[in-house]
């Protein structure tokens, strides 16, 4: 029996979600720390207040769904309620994150502090912005023999989230997208307001300039077994860990795996640190007998 903390990615963020965790202890200090790295006002993005930003840059991005804002912010919120859960002496027996949750994750996990974190999501956002020209689109209720089969033989396109049995992300070439989309026998085919091939081949080149980056930080030994999205089976190795991370950008996110995993380790509770609750959606129909839980705000740790 044991407890497994998860971290959501981007598409969990919301306008006003930052609200909810400025009572936490350091909070407004932290989310000042983003704002000078970023040169924009992140607290003021996330309360959708983009055109009363004042001293940004000209050009910069303002609208919190910009991927380069995105992930700084889900970042801090998440790293924030962290902090909450342990100083009121809570524990996970694992950690894992879907996407830059995975960050998250390795944060929590004691791998490297926040401002490493932050310095690294800030850099993996913008590696990731700046590769743009694909598309991505959610697919639900499908049979994966098909899926797999058309994924084969369409040039330009590949699973990228894995998320359940009747759940996938696909990512790729528009076109290659579009096609696989419109053949596949399926209840829904959502397209993803996203700039590009995400967790793809077609993020080579940001892979590399990122894992380059990750080879100059020291990667300390986990005090939580983490599953990555690269290989969802626990480790506690700093080395492994950053080789894992290295390869995410290029590779899809093997949540299916990952909630197999917390079965195999007896995990009997998940909680869902961050906005939303898709990660504890996909837990309660994937997985018997699991008992989820979401913090997202102060209220939610009782403060």
């Amino acid at each position: 029996m044991g407890i497994a903390w998860v971290f959501p990615g981007q598409g969990s963020q919301k306008t006003g979600m930052a609200s909810g965790v400025l009572e936490l202890a350091g909070a407004r200090e932290r989310f000042a720390a983003a704002s000078a790295l970023l040169g924009r006002d992140l607290l003021a993005i996330c309360a959708g207040e983009a055109s009363e930003v004042e001293g940004a840059a000209p050009g910069a991005p303002l609208d919190l769904g910009d991927t380069r804002n995105t992930q700084p912010a889900l970042f801090v919120l998440e790293s924030l309620l962290v902090d909450g859960l342990k100083a009121q002496g809570r524990r996970a027996d694992l950690v894992a994150g879907h996407s830059l949750g995975e960050l998250v994750a390795l944060y929590a996990a004691d791998v490297f502090d926040f401002h490493t974190g932050l310095e690294l999501m800030r850099r993996r956002s913008e590696l990731m912005a700046a590769a743009g020209g694909g598309a991505m689109t959610a697919v639900m209720g499908f049979e994966r023999n098909e899926l797999e089969a058309l994924v084969e033989v369409i040039e330009g396109v590949v699973i990228a989230n894995d998320n359940s049995a009747g759940q996938v992300v696909i990512s790729g070439l528009p076109e290659a997208v579009a096609a696989v989309a419109a053949q596949l026998t399926c209840k829904r085919a959502i397209p993803l307001a996203v700039s590009g091939a995400f967790h793809s081949p077609f993020m080579a080149t940001a892979a590399e300039s990122f894992a380059a980056l990750l080879e100059e930080v020291p990667f300390a030994d986990a005090s939580i077994p983490v599953l990555s999205n690269t290989n969802p089976t626990p480790s506690s190795s700093g080395a492994k860990l950053k080789q894992r991370l290295q390869r995410q950008m290029v590779s899809g996110v093997r949540w299916r795996e990952t909630m197999d995993q917390l079965a195999v380790h007896a995990i009997d509770t998940v909680v869902e640190i961050g906005p939303g609750s898709v990660l504890s959606g996909l837990v309660k129909r994937s997985l018997s007998g699991v008992t989820t839980a979401q913090i997202s705000t102060s209220a939610d740790l009782g403060l």
